[in-house]
């Protein structure tokens, strides 16, 4: 993870020391490494906001309020930080070219030490501190330093889904398996808030985005693969949304445990990749198609050479030493000013990185997510190509995804796409729609249950210039039972294609699948 204490450039040709140094003089600050101004304090780095309407919801915790679970008020962290800081920026002046490193562990011996002669005097004025209350106070202090501070435990937490930021004292964190909880404040301000976001951006993230009244709109990835969407001086307070992956390296044998898929399910999926079908990856917000992506991609072989093209950086399969030969590409925003086409200057968008991908000499293209112009290339890639390419895709419903694929096509700049020709580009490109639902019972004692409730398969131009389409998997109600989740239904046209490279044709004659009993749900779905 990278150093959240480097501040930013103070000069071309100057060492991150000398920058360093200059920062604390000037009396610079930042959420990560605020340091006592030694002479009059500089402008702030954030503009302020301008005043929204007054919230009645909002949390009116005092400054000085205990947060995060500490045993003492918050304001004693942040005073830690700052005695932590100055000694750090000293040390840092002395040893010119010290290592990220070598700065952060100095900084933890540092804030141990400097914790350590704090909870001696504190303990003197009033209760004395647990040793597990001062490894929290340690940890907060760190984390101020050198992470996320009052967000980091929020990110450490494994079972944290989503991270909902309305203004710096509205905190909500989503659960998997538990309801959702408002948490304390992480910021004293909502200018402090912007602060602590621009340094995840800086530190965490794509570090040429930031969230600035010239760019009040940012979408950027942080170091654990989490997504981090932000809006400020367009609305009320800061609004921020980090969606969380869990894990990184999941494969087709982690959804099944997982309840996703079966092993039914799981072999006919492993069999289209390997026979090179095309497949679009459809549902809602936060049901897991990327999750399903990464896997379907780890069962490229490796010996094949594949592009991935995303906004942000979600799959990671250019990190997964397992899986195919990868050439990843990133969608690059704009720098807040616009060219005299009246384009973002600096912009890359996922359309011109597709032009791109052409000529990497790829066999395959899967696409994190379509969402505009880019729809087109990936289609004609999907008809053109060799076959095998992905995408998810946002549809309410397994037959709304061809919709939408329409839609977007036609709705393309620069092009005369009628719904015809957008409807039999969709038919000749398409193989597979693999539909996933959310079944969210947290809020009444269960769980957040993710499956695979339908797979459709596109047979070509049917009836109207429309998609044939014939459903392989889906829900099934017979003899009393009821399973929502996908279980085989019929033979795809495509299964010769899924035998010649392993697939059990016998896997499709079990009704309901490898599930041995249905979906174990509070109420009936």
């Amino acid at each position: 993870m990278s150093d959240v204490m480097s501040p930013p450039p103070a000069g071309a040709g100057a060492s991150r020391a000398e920058r360093f140094k200059d920062a604390l003089l000037q009396g610079q600050s930042g959420p990560g490494w605020a340091v006592a101004p030694l002479a009059a304090p500089a402008a702030p780095a954030v503009a302020p906001l301008v005043p929204g309407p007054v919230r009645p919801w909002s949390v009116q915790a005092e400054p000085n309020a205990n947060v995060g679970g500490l045993a003492v008020p918050y304001a004693h962290v942040i005073e830690l930080r700052q005695r932590v800081a100055e000694q750090l920026a000293q040390a840092s002046a002395d040893t010119p070219g010290m290592s990220l490193a070598d700065r952060r562990q100095l900084g933890q011996s540092l804030v141990n030490r400097v914790v350590a002669e704090w909870a001696t005097a504190y303990a003197a004025t009033a209760a004395p501190l647990s040793a597990a209350d001062e490894r929290a106070v340690r940890s907060a202090v760190f984390a101020e330093l050198f992470q996320a501070g009052r967000l980091q435990p929020y990110l450490d937490d494994s079972e944290t889904e989503n991270i909902i930021i309305s203004g710096h004292d509205s905190v909500t964190v989503d659960y998997r398996d538990r309801p959702a909880r408002r948490v304390g404040r992480i910021a004293e301000s909502d200018g402090e808030l912007i602060e602590l976001i621009n340094q995840l951006v800086r530190t965490q993230g794509q570090g040429e985005r930031s969230l600035t009244p010239a760019s009040p709109l940012l979408n950027t990835r942080l170091a654990d693969g989490s997504r981090l969407a932000a809006t400020a001086y367009v609305t009320p307070v800061p609004e921020i949304v980090i969606r969380r992956h869990r894990t990184r390296s999941q494969g087709l044998a982690d959804l099944q445990a997982w309840g996703t898929i079966d092993a039914t399910l799981a072999a006919f999926l492993r069999a289209a990749v390997l026979a090179g079908k095309n497949i679009v990856v459809a549902g809602s917000q936060g049901v897991g198609k990327t999750s399903l992506m990464r896997a379907l991609g780890r069962e490229i072989p490796s010996s094949e050479r594949v592009v991935t093209l995303e906004g942000e950086y979600e799959l990671w399969l250019h990190t997964d030493p397992d899986g195919p030969t990868v050439v990843a590409m990133e969608a690059r925003e704009g720098n807040g000013e616009r060219g005299p086409d009246g384009r973002p200057s600096g912009e890359i968008t996922l359309d011109e990185l597709f032009v791109q991908s052409l000529r990497m000499s790829a066999r395959r293209v899967i696409v994190g997510e379509v969402r505009g112009r880019e729809v087109l290339p990936m289609l004609h890639a999907m008809g053109e190509g060799e076959g095998g390419s992905m995408c998810t895709l946002h549809a309410k419903t397994a037959e709304m995804a061809v919709e939408r694929l329409v839609l977007l096509a036609m709705q393309a700049e620069g092009t005369q796409m009628t719904d015809s020709l957008a409807y039999r580009l969709v038919a000749n490109a398409v193989d597979l729609i693999v539909y996933l639902s959310l079944v969210d019972e947290t809020a009444i004692g269960g769980s957040r249950h993710r499956f695979v409730s339908q797979v459709v398969e596109i047979t070509g131009v049917g009836e109207g210039g429309r998609p044939s389409r014939q459903h392989i998997f889906g829900p099934r109600e017979e003899a009393g039972r009821r399973e929502v989740r996908a279980v085989p239904l019929m033979a795809p046209q495509c299964l010769p294609d899924l035998e010649r490279v392993g697939f059990d044709r016998r896997l499709l004659q079990q009704p309901w699948g490898a599930w041995e009993r249905p979906l174990q749900a509070v109420s009936r779905l």
